[in-house]
């Protein structure tokens, strides 16, 4: 995932060698302690490509960024509440590639308790749209593997620089992967489970808990030699680990639709 080191074979020529300048420039502009090129949207138009500036916190400093061209880079605004809200409500369809494309729904809703109606618009445009769809990527499918990052005491999350990378064993297993979001389920498990964890790693949702089951393929390609995993929730994110490596990282490319159809598949 490291946009400095490691390009996807989808990217051509032009775009690696744009991303190598690019990238970089744009680490010096907004102080960010790294920068990863973090994926595509497809669009009808133009693609998105998307990229992830950090900071000295790794979960909470983060920022997203998108080009249409690999050399102009423009930030993406948080994903908040109400604009999650009128994504939801509002955007249809494909990804035009036109990130001043406005959404438009028209909803009729009665006025207090008498007959009256009223007609409500929300609008909404395109570049608020990729936001929130890398927000819901990032949220429920980014993942690390455990203990490449540290937890202090004081709650900052760091990469781990001792982290040697899972053993081959540990990589067949989903309870060895980790969703780097913040957790939800780790609250809910028992003070037997909890009693068992090691707080300095063990400060994210495993993989093995999502619901359903099974909205994740884990394979090895490359002659054995890398682990595989892919959504079947977000088709298009992959994640690679090579096992006794610190070398992980994952990417998108896809069109920004979810699966919703995921759970009558399996």
């Amino acid at each position: 995932m490291d946009s400095q080191t490691l390009y996807p074979s989808d990217l051509n020529v032009e775009q690696r060698a744009a991303l190598q300048t690019s990238l970089v420039i744009l680490q010096k502009n907004y102080k960010f302690q790294r920068v990863l090129l973090w994926g595509k949207v497809l669009g009808l138009k133009a693609d998105y490509f998307i990229a992830q500036g950090r900071g000295e916190d790794e979960m909470k400093d983060r920022k997203n960024l998108y080009s249409l061209n690999c050399v102009d880079w423009f930030l993406l605004p948080p994903a908040t509440v109400p604009l999650i809200d009128q994504v939801s409500s509002a955007a249809k369809g494909r990804f035009t590639g036109d990130p001043s494309h406005v959404y438009e729904h028209r909803d009729i809703r009665r006025r207090g308790d008498g007959d009256e109606e009223e007609e409500v618009v929300t609008k909404v445009n395109e570049e608020i749209r990729l936001a929130v769809t890398v927000h819901h990527i990032e949220e429920e499918v980014s993942v690390v593997p455990r203990g490449a990052f540290v937890k202090s005491p004081h709650g900052l999350v760091q990469i781990n620089r001792s982290f040697c990378g899972l053993s081959y064993s540990e990589s067949e297993k989903l309870d060895s992967f980790l969703h780097f979001s913040k957790p939800k389920n780790l609250k809910k498990k028992s003070l037997l489970e909890t009693s068992q964890l090691n707080p300095a790693i063990d400060f994210l949702d495993v993989l093995s808990d999502d619901i359903p089951k099974g909205s994740w393929s884990l394979q090895f390609e490359c002659g054995s030699k890398v682990c595989v995993l892919r959504s079947l929730l977000w088709l298009g994110l992959t994640f690679y680990h090579l096992p006794m490596t610190p070398h992980h990282g994952y990417f998108y490319i896809g069109d920004g639709a979810k699966n919703l159809d995921l759970p009558f598949m399996l």
